[in-house]
């Protein structure tokens, strides 16, 4: 058996990239297709969510799909002394796919989807509102070069 590095080895990697290629395959399946026992790959998948590698098996959801074509980052500067209540307000906004604390200018940088360019508008406006929020900066998506992923990282040796 490969030595582990960083926690994976590479039948966690085979693992993982079969289960992100057919996600709808059954474990008896997987096994056979790694040639070993369902058990192993039943115990390799409770490790990897035990350790936080997989943390989900929901199915990814499209924007678009959902009705909601258009994309924008925003940039908002804060308050620091809110940064806790000002998280639980922009979770509580749907159209608020990502926020992330950010060094550089800015406090948050968020990802949000609209039906169209008016309501992002409105999404930015609900930002504003909330206490603690001083103001914003926005671009809106073009196109999507490289969507969001992590899949290659486990590949890595």
């Amino acid at each position: 058996m490969a030595v582990r590095k960083h926690g994976l080895d590479d039948l966690d990697r085979r693992l993982l990239h079969l289960i992100r290629e057919r996600p709808r395959t059954g474990l008896l399946e997987i096994a056979r297709l790694l040639g070993v026992a369902r058990g192993t790959v039943s115990a390799r998948l409770d490790r990897m969510v035990a350790d936080g590698v997989i943390t989900d098996f929901g199915p990814n959801l499209s924007p678009r799909a959902l009705g909601y074509p258009v994309q924008a980052f925003t940039t908002l500067e804060v308050e620091q002394v809110s940064r806790a209540d000002i998280s639980a307000a922009l979770e509580a906004i749907p159209e608020v796919l990502e926020a992330h604390i950010v060094t550089g200018p800015g406090d948050v940088w968020c990802r949000v989807a609209g039906r169209d360019h008016e309501h992002i508008q409105e999404v930015i406006d609900r930002a504003l509102a909330i206490p603690g929020v001083r103001r914003s900066s926005t671009v809106i998506t073009l196109s999507t070069v490289v969507g969001h992923r992590v899949h290659p990282l486990a590949a890595l040796e």
